[in-house]
């Protein structure tokens, strides 16, 4: 039996000898690599993190003291210290959360995943503990350094500065990574601090040295450490902490468990803010992450645990990242004003083949989407058309740099979000969910969803075209479906596109129910409307294509039905379906509209699929409640669909 087993909670860390915890240190690695594996996850970030993580547990006293980490994915060895040793489940359906989670342990504080904000978390925490009489509890703040490119982490450092009796530790886990190397001036300067070293040699050696000269010897090295400053200013660059009135401590070796102690040690008897900078190396102790050159294996899906080769099944189609990875390609080739910029997430958003192509026509920022966001709007003032790629779910960050800084300044700026809608198992920071609602009133904004690979190619290239206001394109995570082609397109070039009309015909008067499908719940749409033509519904599916602001061929359309309904992977509230009834009603058509989409609350991890279904958006939900509102709907004027029922008529929809 090993000691992982015996380790409950972090005062079972206390009683090991250092040799102990070197030898816990392996069992969590192998642990990690055998049980991720066979989950998936977030792999790298914590192989980098076990002996910090063991330090840090074993000076503070959780959950009494208070540890914050930023990012949560590097959080698992966390998980396994304070009892959830069950990682069979991890990041799905009734497992372990892939980041930390209140309702699984009294040592999870903060459910973030959102990078650079455990700083303000810490700040807050610790003002609340001094102005209710504790400020003898610690807070530790573990915060990544690739997080330290974020501003919000530079505004929280501003005021942890000026509290110089707060008890709280920021420990910088510097791997000289996010996802992929960290970019920009904090960057260089922790490499700096990575690589000199001589300071603290230097500092040691005068000490050694003078003090054996008697008083005299006394006396010139006070000198000398009163010259600290400059010293370190000279041969060890980290005035850029103790300028801000930060006590700065490393750096350390962060898979050296005394040395980590030691340091941890020394901040906890401080009495004030102090930063930690520990080196670490992100993947440490599995060779296939420690020369993975990507991402040292940031996050992976099943793979084999000896080899690191992915063991996902093969013959999925392209994804809906590698398709528009593939056209940034050729679009690059065509149009050289275009540019990608993004927010250290260069291959997960796949800019990285633009950039092997194009290096000087991308731009990295860091975690900065704020930054992103207002640098391609200068981009675009000067004829630039940038291209900014994220994850849906942070263009949650930058809303007023996109309301004021882009669309108020009519720039062409083109914003692609990936993994919009439900992502499934990262959990509720990471559902794309949010997007549609929040730029909606955005003047001048428009968006498009595309339905598949064949309308990503299209739209992307229409959004391109557009240089006086801000364009959106959105699209989920995993493989894009199957081509869903179209009956005809309305109004134009750029109009909406007919994918069906179902169900019973009639010469005149109006069809039952227009189904207004955004993006990739186009098959989910046409399901739908088999479904109800199967009780004697008749539909017409219609994919918007641009679907904000609302198209006026969908109003048109709406009047020649009894019944609207929409189907989107986003809030349902102030969404395309709440858009869409307030054209109508703008329009002066009293056409009731089902609205459905994702219900207003914070969804756990599970399987895409999963997670649908517990929000009801299956094709038999959804065709259940419309065909209880259509029987509920006055009779249709004469000569209309016809009789609602079993056995009617289906029109073929190619």
């Amino acid at each position: 039996m090993g000691l992982l087993p015996q380790i409950t909670s972090p005062r079972d860390l206390r009683r090991l000898s250092v040799g102990q915890v070197r030898e816990l240190a392996d069992e969590l690695r192998t642990f990690l690599v055998r049980e991720v594996s066979r989950t998936g996850g977030h792999l790298g970030p914590n192989l980098g993190v076990v002996e910090l993580t063991l330090a840090v547990h074993r000076t503070f006293e959780s959950p009494r003291d208070t540890v914050v980490f930023d990012t949560g994915h590097q959080a698992y060895v966390h998980k396994l210290l304070t009892g959830r040793q069950d990682f069979s489940g991890l990041r799905k359906r009734g497992g372990l959360a892939g980041y930390p989670s209140r309702t699984e342990s009294v040592h999870d504080v903060v459910e973030n995943s959102h990078a650079s904000t455990s700083l303000s978390w810490a700040h807050g925490i610790a003002q609340g503990y001094a102005l209710q009489g504790q400020g003898d509890r610690h807070v530790v703040a573990v915060i990544g350094d690739g997080a330290l490119t974020g501003g919000m982490a530079w505004e929280a450092l501003n005021n942890i500065a000026a509290d110089v009796d707060r008890r709280l530790v920021v420990v910088v886990n510097d791997n000289g990574r996010s996802y992929a190397p960290t970019i920009g001036g904090m960057a260089h300067h922790l490499a700096t601090l990575r690589t000199t070293r001589g300071y603290e040699r230097f500092l040691e050696w005068g000490k050694n040295t003078l003090a054996r000269g008697g008083a005299p010897g006394r006396m010139a090295y006070d000198t000398l450490h009163g010259m600290k400053k400059g010293l370190k200013d000279f041969v060890a660059p980290q005035g850029l902490f103790e300028d801000l009135g930060l006590k700065y401590i490393g750096p350390v070796d962060g898979h050296d468990v005394e040395a980590l102690e030691h340091a941890l040690g020394r901040a906890k008897a401080f009495g004030g803010p102090v930063i930690v900078h520990a080196m670490t190396r992100k993947g440490n102790g599995f060779s296939a992450a420690e020369t993975d050159e990507a991402d040292r294996f940031h996050a992976v899906g099943v793979i084999d645990p000896d080899t690191g080769q992915s063991l996902a099944p093969t013959g999925a189609g392209p994804t809906w990242t590698k398709v528009f990875a593939e056209e940034m390609v050729e679009v690059g080739r065509r149009r050289p004003d275009v540019v990608g910029l993004t927010a250290a997430m260069l291959i997960p958003v796949g800019l990285h083949r633009f950039a092997a192509e194009h290096p000087d026509r991308v731009i990295d920022v860091g975690i900065a989407e704020q930054h992103a966001t207002t640098a391609a709007a200068g981009l675009a003032f000067t004829g630039l058309h940038p291209v900014v790629a994220v994850y849906s779910t942070f263009l949650n960050r930058a809303f007023d740099q996109v309301l004021l800084d882009v669309a108020l300044h009519r720039a062409g700026v083109t914003f692609v979000l990936d993994r919009a809608g439900i992502t499934g198992d990262d959990g509720p920071s990471h559902h794309g969910v949010w997007d549609m609602n929040l730029l909606a009133p955005v003047p001048g904004l428009r968006l498009a969803a595309p339905r598949d690979a064949g309308t990503l190619r299209e739209e992307l290239a229409e959004a391109l075209d557009v240089d006086d206001a801000p364009t959106v394109l959105r699209f989920s995570k995993g493989a894009a479906p199957e081509s869903v082609p179209a009956l005809e397109r309305l109004g134009g070039p750029h109009g909406v596109d007919v994918l069906a009309r179902t169900g019973p015909t009639a010469e005149q008067g109006p069809r039952d129910v227009l189904v207004v499908a955004v993006g990739a719940f186009a098959p989910l749409a046409l399901e739908v409307a088999e479904r109800l033509a199967a009780h004697g519904i008749s539909a017409t599916v219609v994919d918007p294509r641009w679907v904000l602001p609302v198209p006026e061929q969908v109003v048109d359309l709406a009047r020649s039905h009894r019944l609207v309904l929409t189907v989107e992977d986003g809030v349902r509230t102030g969404g395309v379906g709440s858009c869409t009834a307030l054209a109508l009603a703008d329009a002066g058509l009293d056409v009731p509209t089902s609205v459905v989409g994702v219900p207003v609350r914070f969804w756990e991890h599970g399987s895409r699929a999963q997670v649908l279904a517990a929000a009801g958006l299956t094709a038999q939900d959804i065709a259940r409640g419309v065909a209880e509102r259509v029987a509920g709907l006055p009779e249709a004027a004469a000569g209309s669909a016809g009789p609602v029922g079993p056995g009617a008529p289906v029109a073929d929809r190619s």
